[in-house]
């Protein structure tokens, strides 16, 4: 009997629901669709910021109110995360690609990554971290040096190359003149043995 009762309310509430009370709008599910469906695909090719994902769908001509209800759903999902985006960039950018802090907080900040989300993922780099990516920079562009200069004025090309290497990854001037003329110095050298 109890089942038979649960059953006939169940019905009874199945008769009297209304499509678009708020339980379920199918119609607005399907103006999501596509702008989750597209946001879904461009966070499948790479990690994105919120603004860099916001921006790319208003782009695609997205209503603005619906991209940013699904980038809502998004991060309360956790697919979308400043914090965690910023950190792998940082991470991977440091390593693959030679940059600065310097550089690294700019393409942060130009991805519209909040400064206390910039600041944290910075954090992971310290200075010797640094240095030692400036000296790799600064090694191989000196390799490209395959004879010792002939005087003052071949030996401050190379340095201008090597130095400008390191100022094009964000490094500041004195660190990259330092680096710069240390690592010369060291493949001039190994030129003249």
């Amino acid at each position: 009997m109890a089942d038979a009762d649960q059953i006939a309310r169940l019905q009874a509430a199945l008769d009297a629901f209304e499509p678009g009370t708020g339980l379920f709008d199918r119609e607005h599910e399907e103006a999501l669709a596509p702008v989750r469906k597209r946001a879904l695909g461009l966070l499948d090719q790479r990690a994105r910021s919120r603004t860099e994902l916001r921006d790319r769908l208003i782009r695609a001509e997205f209503e603005p109110q619906l991209v940013d209800e699904v980038l809502d759903d998004l991060a309360g999902s956790g697919l979308l995360n400043d914090a965690q985006f910023a950190h792998e960039w940082v991470r991977q950018r440091a390593s693959r690609r030679g940059k600065s802090t310097r550089a690294l907080d700019m393409e942060l900040r130009d991805k519209g990554v909040s400064g206390a989300d910039r600041a944290a993922a910075l954090e992971q780099i310290s200075e010797e971290d640094e240095e030692h990516t400036a000296r790799a920079v600064a090694e191989k562009s000196a390799r490209k040096v395959k004879a010792a200069p002939a005087d003052r004025a071949e030996y401050d090309k190379h340095l201008r190359r090597v130095v400008g290497a390191l100022a094009r990854r964000g490094f500041n001037q004195g660190m990259a003149l330092r680096i710069a003329r240390e690592e010369l110095d060291a493949r001039i050298a190994e030129c003249e043995e």
